[in-house]
Formats: C-alpha cells, structure tokens, sequence
C-alpha cells in the first residue's frame, strides 16, 4: 500500500434519504458504506477524466498557470499530463522567425496552373 493509499477519514454531510438508501444498498450487496462510496467516487472521477470538455477545461488551465503540472498529473493522469507539458512548452516558446528560401525552388521545373475561373456548361 502506497502513502496515497492510506485511507483518510472524511466527514461531510448529505441529505438523509441519500444515506438511506445508500445503507440500503449496502446492505444488499453484503458491505458497507464506506467502501461504496469510495466506489462510487473512484468511479465519477475516472470517468470525468476521461471527458473531452474536463480535459480542455484542465488544458486551458494549466495553460493560463492556473494550475500546477502536479494537479495536472492527478486531474488527468500522467501520460496527458505530459502531452499538455510538451504542448505548453511549445506554446510558450517564441516562434521561429523563417524566411522563404531564396535559393530552392521547392517545385523544380513541375509546375502547373489551374484556371479558376468558373465553366458553366
């Protein structure tokens, strides 16, 4: 068990029915509360990763600086995470300042035409 495994007591409150039927099903499926919830969590947070809206939300963030490549990690995992570090990087990086070839003709001696104008036959 990693240190982020640890468990970690959490108190909150919820409406009464909720935790009702929450006991309910617990009882039911032969367990307890707490490990449905942490269920229940875990899965509400891989599947809201896994939406394009909450990754651009977390792009656009991180990109504003408004959040730290280790949230980024934890919001989105550590291979996305990544890609949105490279991409950053480059966004922030100061665009190479090319001009044209003069010497190279890129089409040697193939080139075509096309007439634009239009044919209405």
């Amino acid at each position: 068990m990693s240190a982020s495994d640890e468990p970690r007591r959490v108190h909150f409150q919820s409406p009464q029915y909720l935790v009702e039927r929450l006991d309910a099903v617990a009882e039911l499926f032969d367990t307890d509360r707490t490990d449905l919830l942490v269920k229940a969590i875990r899965e509400y947070l891989e599947e809201t990763a896994d939406s394009e809206t909450f990754q651009e939300l977390v792009a656009t963030k991180y990109y504003d600086d408004q959040l730290e490549f280790e949230t980024v990690k934890q919001l989105v995992g550590t291979e996305t995470a990544q890609r949105l570090r490279l991409l950053k990087a480059d966004l922030e990086d100061e665009p190479l300042d090319l001009g044209a070839p003069d010497d190279v003709d890129i089409y040697g001696d193939d080139t075509a035409t096309v007439d634009t104008a239009d044919d209405k036959r």
